[in-house]
C-alpha cells in the first residue's frame, strides 16, 4: 500500500475532468482571489499532479485543499460528473494523515481566551469540535466552514483566518466601503446571501434595476449563520437604510444557520423596536438555493419598503 491508495482511486475521475471550467463559476473562493489553484479546477490538477508525481506533497497543496466552503456548487455544475466533494475529502484525509497541519477555511481555536464553556462543541452541527486534554480541538476533516461557531463564543476565541471575504469584519468592511462612497449617493443598503441560497454569480452581483442603480450591495457570506448582529448594527451605523438577510429555507440549511440567524434578528429587531427604530429595517428571507427570482422578489419587496421609511436618523 502505498502513500497515495486514498487518491489513486480517484484517478478515472480526475481524468473525467475535461478543465471546461464550469466549476469556478459558482466558487467563492475564486471569486475572491481570480487564482487558478483557488478553483475546484485548479484543485483537481494540483492532485493529479500528485498522482503522477509531478508535484510532491506541500504545505501549499495541503493549504489549497483546505480551503472550501463545501457549497457543492461546483460538484453540481460539474459537466462531467466528477464527484469532487468526495474527492477532495479523501485528499484532506491523505494530506492529513501525511503531517500538514494548515488552516485552511476551518475554525479555529484561542486557547488562551477559551473559557472551556463547550458551547461551540454543542452548537457544532457537523461535530467536528470536541474537548481533548481540556482543550477545545478542531477536526479539520469533519468541519465545513460553515462558520456558524463565529458568533457563539462569549470571549471570541472561534476564528477562520481565511475568510475570503466572508467573515463578519470582512463583510463589515466590505459594507463601510459601499455605504461611505463619496460617489455612490445612491447607496441605501446591504444585503448579505448565503453562498448556499442564492450565489450571486461568477462576474458581479446585479439582478435588477435598483442595484445596476447601486443603490444596494449583495454581499456573500457562507452559511447565513455568520451574519452577526454587530456586522448588521455596524452596517446601519455606517448609513445604511436597512439590511437584508437572505439564507436557506429551514428545512434545507445543512448547517442550522437558518434558525440561529433569524433568532438572532428577531432578537436585534425587538431591541430596535425598543428604541424607536422601524423593525424593517432588518429582515430575514428564506431562498432557496439558486432560486434568483425569489432573491430579486425579496430584494424588490425589502427596497421598496426601505424607500418608503427613508433613511435612518
Amino acid at each position: 500500500m502505498t502513500n497515495l491508495t486514498k487518491l489513486e482511486k480517484w484517478k478515472n475521475a480526475l481524468n473525467k475532468c475535461i478543465r471546461c471550467g464550469y466549476c469556478y463559476e459558482h466558487c467563492p473562493i475564486y471569486k475572491s482571489t481570480r487564482w487558478e489553484t483557488d478553483s475546484p479546477r485548479g484543485k483537481l490538477i494540483l492532485l493529479y499532479g500528485l498522482l503522477s508525481g509531478e508535484i510532491k506533497p506541500s504545505p501549499y497543496v495541503a493549504g489549497k485543499l483546505f480551503e472550501c466552503f463545501h457549497c457543492n456548487l461546483c460538484q453540481k455544475a460539474c459537466s462531467s460528473g466528477v464527484p469532487i466533494q468526495d474527492v477532495y475529502n479523501d485528499a484532506r484525509s491523505f494530506l492529513s494523515e501525511a503531517g500538514f497541519d494548515v488552516p485552511g477555511t476551518t475554525s479555529g481555536v484561542d486557547h488562551d481566551a477559551c473559557a472551556l464553556c463547550l458551547t461551540c462543541v454543542r452548537l457544532c452541527k457537523h461535530e467536528a469540535r470536541s474537548i481533548v486534554d481540556n482543550k477545545i480541538v478542531v477536526d479539520k476533516l469533519k468541519c465545513l466552514s460553515c462558520g456558524n461557531c463565529l458568533d457563539i463564543c462569549p470571549v471570541k476565541g472561534v476564528s477562520i483566518l481565511k475568510g475570503y471575504g466572508t467573515n463578519p469584519d470582512e463583510l463589515q468592511r466590505e459594507a463601510n466601503d459601499f455605504l461611505n462612497n463619496p460617489d455612490n449617493p445612491n447607496a441605501k443598503a446591504i444585503v448579505f446571501s448565503c453562498s448556499w441560497s442564492s450565489y450571486p454569480g461568477l462576474q458581479t452581483s446585479r439582478y435588477d434595476a435598483a442595484e445596476a442603480k447601486e443603490e444596494y450591495k449583495v454581499l456573500v457570506t457562507a452559511c447565513g449563520g455568520r451574519i452577526m448582529s454587530e456586522t448588521v448594527l455596524g452596517a446601519l451605523n455606517a448609513g445604511a437604510w436597512g439590511v437584508l438577510i437572505c439564507c436557506c429555507p429551514e428545512k434545507d440549511c445543512e448547517h442550522g444557520g437558518s434558525f440561529r440567524v433569524k433568532a438572532r434578528m428577531d432578537r436585534l429587531m425587538n431591541s430596535l423596536k425598543n428604541i424607536g427604530i422601524d423593525a424593517k429595517r432588518v429582515q430575514v428571507a428564506e431562498v432557496p438555493q439558486k432560486d434568483t427570482k425569489k432573491f430579486t422578489e425579496a430584494t424588490k419587496k425589502f427596497m421598496e419598503e426601505i424607500k418608503a421609511i427613508g433613511p435612518l436618523q
